[in-house]
């Protein structure tokens, strides 16, 4: 005799039946161990125009931007660490589901980031207002903060890679003609902890210890080492630019 137990799990065994097979999924399994293979395509799960150029800095083309619309408010109590991972894993997770069944690109690389500023356990998010912006140039001067950047790279037999990437930045004591005048630049808008290192704000920074291009939005060197360490061949990329040079 079935006992009550047996049976509720024999249910349950039946109701979780496997997800519905996606492209991605057929086309990971079909993709030959060796000879030769086409040429790897990679999807950047953001629109940032401001990333797409840091990626082209070390020749680094993505074949497709797939930007995320998740909800980027830090839950109740969340640490900064914690935030950038769940919300990098989101963003890479999103755009892995809107390319899985899509012929072009459902064999892709992604890679999806999120930066965030932070002052001891206080997240600072990107400002809306002229007040916000305010609060955070007011907050953040004469002292550090960090700047953390979450990465995830998911690759196309869906290997999951993550990464914190954490920077510490000091700037000078600001004067209230300098926010003020900074504030009217309206450089601060759309930048996490309402400043842009890469602008007029490098007047701001008396120090940086990491990397630089992680303030900017996008940490070069720790993103190349997941790529080549998943077999993306950035490095033939260098090759064909010097080619193309000699030419």
């Amino acid at each position: 005799m079935t006992s009550p137990k047996a049976a509720l799990l024999t249910a349950l065994s039946r109701i979780d039946s496997p997800r519905r097979e996606t492209l991605r999924r057929e086309m990971a399994r079909s993709r030959p161990l060796a000879g030769i293979k086409p040429r790897p395509k990679l999807v950047l799960a953001s629109a940032s125009p401001r990333r797409v150029t840091l990626l082209a800095q070390v020749g680094i083309e993505p074949d497709a931007l797939r930007p995320s619309s998740i909800d980027e408010t830090p839950g109740k109590g969340e640490m900064p660490r914690s935030l950038v991972t769940r919300l990098a894993r989101a963003k890479a997770e999103e755009a892995r589901d809107q390319i899985a069944n899509d012929r072009e690109f459902a064999d892709s690389y992604l890679i999806a980031a999120d930066t965030i500023v932070a002052v001891g356990r206080r997240i600072l998010m990107k400002p809306r207002f002229v007040e916000e912006a305010v609060a955070c140039l007011e907050l953040l001067s004469g002292r550090a903060h960090r700047v953390l950047t979450g990465v995830c790279l998911i690759t196309p037999d869906d290997r999951v890679r993550l990464k914190i990437v954490d920077t510490r930045v000091r700037f000078k004591r600001l004067s209230t003609a300098e926010i003020e005048a900074y504030i009217g630049s309206r450089e601060w808008r759309d930048k996490a902890g309402g400043y842009a290192i890469q602008g007029l704000a490098g007047a701001f920074v008396q120090r940086i210890d990491g990397s630089y291009t992680n303030v900017v939005g996008l940490p070069l060197a720790e993103i190349v080492g997941m790529l080549v360490g998943e077999g993306f061949p950035i490095h033939f990329n260098w090759l064909k630019a010097g080619e193309t040079e000699q030419a």
